[in-house]
């Protein structure tokens, strides 16, 4: 028995009874069930208690010897530590599971949430990029969602550090939806743990694993099909030739998403899978007004002013040790790149006190890592091959 490409055309009855929403969860978290494998056994047999009836028999079928399905302790584990965390079960067919998702063809049966589920029925943009972006890609980020934000969209991201977390940052308040690789009570990275305490509290946190799953590399890519699953169009910001964000754009169009990207100077490797978007055919974003233009009409509210100046407050100086300027200076060539970067933009988006960046600035020009151009403006050195 092994997982296919096979499902149902029509989702399966939402379950009614928490003896049913039981038998879900114990089937999907039995070995060798994933979401194809659960669709077709739900087609075939009609209910999930029927299709866990039948499965050692399935199994030994497809020479799988000894095979049990999930002990119904695992399935009570799972639940306790579900009311613990004050998570719910969205099932698919149910009125709260988000109806976009649900159109795709390996939509996820359950879902475990954390915060206000109502954000599920409003319009949706997926934002994605580098974790190591730029302080272009985050500023960028952060007006994009801001702006798709004050026109009452949610932004869907995946909680990733860099353009995932700058996207979350700036719709906060507006709404947002995090999807999870890991357990929905499971924070990664630890860095963004504040992050997702506020967004349990003023957005959305999702995700299919088990409560509890502390995320794989295999669980990524499975946890990008949502993201775009639940939105409308997909915008990339930042994204290296090989990455993650890429897989996303890639199931989005397979999902018949719009995939839109940001473009960036051609020298910086952070951009090349954008660039490498709007040459296939992707749409150029140069604002959320082009976001918008790209859906449908009837999808289309007011028109946007964007803001791509966003002051951030800047935390109180602190003494900093030989090791903490070290890191601060792997900070700032982290954000910049080939094209020029305002020196209190930089400044802004580092949340450093100006004091403590203006030395770091001066002793990296010395080095040659960076360029001091005309007006305030700092680059990467771009070293000659």
């Amino acid at each position: 028995m092994t997982e296919d490409n096979l499902s149902s055309n029509h989702p399966p009855l939402p379950p009614t009874t928490e003896e049913d929403r039981f038998s879900w969860l114990r089937l999907l978290r039995s070995r060798r069930v994933g979401v194809a494998t659960f669709h077709r056994l739900m087609a075939e047999h009609g209910t999930a208690q029927k299709a866990l009836d039948v499965l050692p028999e399935v199994a030994r079928t497809a020479g799988v010897k000894g095979y049990e399905i999930c002990p119904a302790g695992v399935i009570d584990a799972e639940l306790k530590a579900a009311k613990a965390a004050n998570a719910r079960l969205l099932c698919l067919g149910s009125a709260e599971y988000p109806r976009a998702l649900a159109e795709i063809s390996d939509a996820p049966p359950l879902l475990w949430a954390i915060g206000d589920t109502s954000l599920l029925q409003k319009p949706m943009i997926a934002m994605v990029g580098a974790r190591n972006a730029s302080s272009l890609g985050t500023r960028m980020a952060r007006a994009l969602a801001q702006d798709l934000g004050a026109q009452e969209f949610v932004v869907v991201s995946g909680l990733a550090r860099g353009v995932d977390a700058a996207a979350h940052l700036a719709t906060i308040q507006s709404g947002t939806v995090a999807v999870m690789a890991g357990g929905v009570d499971v924070i990664y990275p630890a860095e963004n743990t504040q992050l997702a305490i506020d967004i349990c509290q003023q957005g959305l946190r999702l995700s299919e694993q088990p409560m509890g799953l502390t995320p794989q590399a295999r669980h990524f890519p499975r946890r990008n099909r949502i993201i775009s699953g639940l939105a409308q169009a997909v915008v990339v910001v930042e994204a290296a030739a090989k990455s993650g964000s890429l897989i996303t754009a890639r199931d989005a169009l397979d999902q018949g998403r719009e995939v839109l990207a940001v473009p960036g100077h051609p020298f910086d490797a952070r951009a090349s899978g954008c660039n490498m978007l709007i040459r296939d055919g992707a749409q150029l974003v140069r604002n959320a007004e082009d976001v918008i233009a790209a859906l449908p009409v009837v999808a289309r509210p007011r028109p946007v002013q964007p803001d791509l100046l966003s002051d951030l407050p800047a935390p109180k100086p602190e003494k900093r040790s030989l090791q903490d300027t070290a890191a601060l200076h792997s900070q700032i060539l982290s954000r910049l790149g080939p094209s020029p970067v305002a020196e209190d933009q930089l400044i802004r988006d580092l949340s450093v006190p100006a004091g403590q960046v203006g030395p770091a600035l001066v002793d990296l020009e010395l080095d040659g890592k960076i360029n001091r151009q005309s007006g305030g403006l700092l680059s990467l050195t771009i070293q000659s091959a």
